[in-house]
């Protein structure tokens, strides 16, 4: 499992259709932009392990200006989209290779458990919190305005 963690004060992500409006399907105000990457290998333990670092992580500013609040601290809010593409291997050829990414039934069966999880974990906290997401499969555009900038890569390789 691949993430990008983008730190936001603002993310939005709307469905790309060739000839139509994008609709928007998703958008947050001060939260994280979560990209997600599942791989063949991973599993919904490391599911578990990351949404709760994602709650506990530290990395809002507190009234001093140090990164000592979490999400939860500032009630943020949480945009997750899946990218296949953060597995790609660039090693041989000018084409990327996504044979470490997983299978499009398999990595859309983790994105929603992950998603799953994530929300009810969040409303354990706080009722109210609802984790928007894109659409998996489908073309996206994302806009967002990073906040710091901001950004942490995890992967799940360095966890476990």
């Amino acid at each position: 499992m691949r993430l990008v963690i983008q730190r936001v004060k603002e993310a939005s992500v709307c469905i790309q259709e060739p000839n139509k409006k994008n609709q928007v399907v998703g958008h947050i105000q001060e939260g994280l932009l979560i990209l997600l990457g599942i791989g063949s290998e991973d599993t919904k333990e490391m599911v578990e392990r990351f949404t709760q670092k994602l709650l506990a992580l530290r990395i809002f500013a507190d009234k001093e200006g140090k990164t000592n609040q979490s999400i939860v601290d500032i009630g943020g809010d949480f945009l997750v989209v899946s990218q296949f593409t953060l597995y790609a291997d660039c090693k041989k050829g000018n084409r990327p290779s996504f044979t470490s990414a997983a299978k499009p039934e398999f990595a859309q069966s983790m994105c929603d458990y992950f998603i799953e999880v994530l929300q009810n974990k969040y409303q354990q906290i706080d009722p109210s919190r609802v984790v928007q997401t894109g659409v998996f499969g489908a073309d996206m555009l994302i806009s967002l305005q990073n906040d710091g900038p901001f950004t942490i890569c995890w992967d799940s390789r360095d966890w476990m």
